[in-house]
């Protein structure tokens, strides 16, 4: 007799929440959502009359009201028979990301949370967490990714901070410039950024030269320990 699948489609979306007087290092955190008495990531049933990545998007707004994702990826499948109760349900995942200057979205049932302090998550979800941070980790050292995490217009010091953030380990500023600037990602803005953290000499600014993906270098200088 045959098996009746669900489909869903749900999304971990990265933002980075930099350093701030409260804080001493930026963190990377992941979108949350209050369902009954336990946290999830937002998504849903998939739409037949649209793509999974359209319903992805339309799901992440109408569940955490969020609508700053500049970059949105399929992930995996996850299909374990038994990875949800009641119905065999397969989801199809996907990476988002947030740039940390984006408005925060403000819904009660939605929260961002430090993805090294996670509360328990429903089902397989910490698993789709992990294996997203695992992702982005990679893409940081092939790709031009941190496009999307980014502000329109940074110092290095802020750049680096969001490597090692999202790497999980500290990145040096004077290599990270080095290397992004050999592989044509980064570009001088020939501006400086006033009132900076700490006083002394406004730092000068940068600026991604892609708003989309692309490789930069197949073989990856930074080596995420993940």
């Amino acid at each position: 007799m045959p098996v009746s699948t669900i489909v869903e489609v749900l999304s971990a979306v990265f933002q980075i929440s930099p350093a701030d007087e409260y804080t001493d290092n930026a963190t990377l955190r992941v979108l949350l959502r209050r369902s009954a008495d336990r946290w999830c990531l937002p998504g849903g049933g998939s739409d037949a009359n649209e793509k999974l990545s359209d319903t992805a998007r339309h799901l992440l707004v109408a569940q955490t009201d969020e609508r700053s994702v500049r970059h949105l990826e399929q992930l995996a499948v996850f299909s374990d028979p038994d990875r949800v109760s009641g119905a065999r349900t397969i989801a199809s995942t996907y990476l988002g990301l947030v740039p940390s200057d984006a408005p925060p979205a403000t819904p009660s049932a939605a929260a961002w949370h430090d993805v090294n302090t996670l509360p328990q998550l429903a089902f397989d979800h910490a698993k789709i967490v992990d294996a997203a941070r695992h992702r982005l980790a990679a893409k940081l050292s092939y790709t031009n990714i941190a496009f999307a995490l980014a502000p329109a217009e940074f110092p290095m010091s802020e750049l680096s901070e969001i490597y090692g953030a999202a790497l999980g380990y500290p990145v040096d500023t004077t290599n990270l410039l080095r290397i992004l600037s050999r592989r044509g990602v980064i570009a001088a803005t020939g501006t400086v950024r006033r009132n900076g953290r700490g006083g002394g000499r406004p730092p000068a600014l940068y600026r991604f030269v892609d708003a989309e993906l692309r490789v930069t270098d197949e073989f990856a200088t930074l080596r995420p320990p993940l």
